[in-house]
Order: structure tokens, then C-alpha cells, then sequence
């Protein structure tokens, strides 16, 4: 892929590159923007070659991957506190309620507490099928793991949410209107 195909095709998965890079910042929206400006850079400067082996997007994806926990640790070493995450909320509409945008607000902080409680490679793979399309194997190229752990770490999260969601809002929303949970996260995500 030349210098200009490398452009076209990283400005075509920005929006995407940039929910994962806060997926894997844990919703810090500072931390997710410095981890893509460094990625774009390696890219870039050809740092970070492709190679052709798997997708552009699941290649990106794992550098994104990387780069965030290489930000986490280098953070951690500074002392800066980890975890830190803003509730983003995207315009109200001209026909949204007032008492609607609160239940709006009050199930996605609800579903993002229960996602930031599960284990890093849960989320992970949750944001990577759900959110940004990806298959299991892709999803599991990108996390550099086996299918067969990334099928399991996707089950078990999809079950642990079932659990720390039941009894809440969301639960009743789920069972009766099939509200999507990825509406929830608004559309960084």
C-alpha cells in the first residue's frame, strides 16, 4: 500500500479507530486522542509497516491495541491515575423531553458502568464484534489472542452483562423494546 492508499484508507476507519483507541483507554477522550495521533504517526513514518497478513482494519486495530497499553504503562510509571472516563452526550433533539434525555443518560450510565467493570479483554472484544463489526477471529487477530479465548472471554462478557444488568432499567428495556446497548455509548463509540 503507497503513502496516499495508507491516507485514504486510515481518514476512511478514523471514526472507527477512535471508538476502539477509547475502548482501550477506558473512555478517557485525552488519553484515546494521543494514542490514535501516535499511531497515525507510526503508520505514517512506516514505524509500523502492512504487511498484507490480515485486514487493514484488524492491522490497525492491534496497533491501536498496542499503543494504548504502552500509554496505560507509561502513564502508570508517571503516577497519573488509570480509569478515568467522561460521559459524553451527544446533542438532545429538537422533539427529546427533558425527563427522556435523563432516562437516556441514566441507562448508558448504567450500561457503561457495567461494561467498566468487566475484565480489559471482555470489553475489548465486546467493542471490537459489536461495535466496530469485526468477527471473532478478527476481534481475536487484533487482541493478539487465540479464537478459541476470544470466543470464550466474548461469552463469559456477554453473560457477565446479562448479570450486573439484571434487575436495572435496562434489563426490563432489553426483554421489551430490544433496545441496542451500542446506542447507549453514543457514536464515539
Amino acid at each position: 500500500m503507497d503513502r496516499s492508499q495508507l491516507r485514504t484508507h486510515l481518514e476512511g476507519l478514523h471514526r472507527e479507530s477512535y471508538g476502539w483507541a477509547l475502548c482501550c483507554c477506558r473512555r478517557d477522550a485525552a488519553q484515546a486522542e494521543e494514542v490514535l495521533q501516535r499511531v497515525y504517526l507510526a503508520v505514517l513514518e512506516g514505524k509500523a509497516k502492512y504487511r498484507g497478513g490480515a485486514s487493514p482494519k484488524t492491522w490497525l486495530f492491534a496497533i491501536i491495541r498496542r499503543t494504548a497499553a504502552d500509554e496505560r504503562r507509561r502513564n502508570w510509571l508517571r503516577g497519573l491515575r488509570l480509569g478515568r472516563y467522561f460521559l459524553r452526550n451527544g446533542p438532545a433533539g429538537a422533539e427529546e423531553r427533558p425527563e427522556e434525555r435523563i432516562d437516556r443518560d441514566e441507562r448508558r450510565a448504567l450500561f457503561l458502568v457495567a461494561l467498566d467493570k468487566l475484565p480489559a479483554r471482555q470489553r475489548e472484544v465486546l467493542q471490537l464484534v459489536f461495535y466496530h463489526d469485526l468477527s471473532l477471529s478478527e476481534a481475536a487477530e487484533a487482541m493478539d489472542v487465540s479464537v478459541g479465548s476470544a470466543r470464550t472471554h466474548y461469552d463469559r462478557a456477554k453473560q457477565a452483562l446479562r448479570e450486573k444488568l439484571k434487575g436495572t432499567v435496562l434489563d426490563e428495556t432489553q426483554r421489551g423494546a430490544g433496545t441496542d446497548p451500542g446506542a447507549l455509548l453514543g457514536p464515539e463509540a
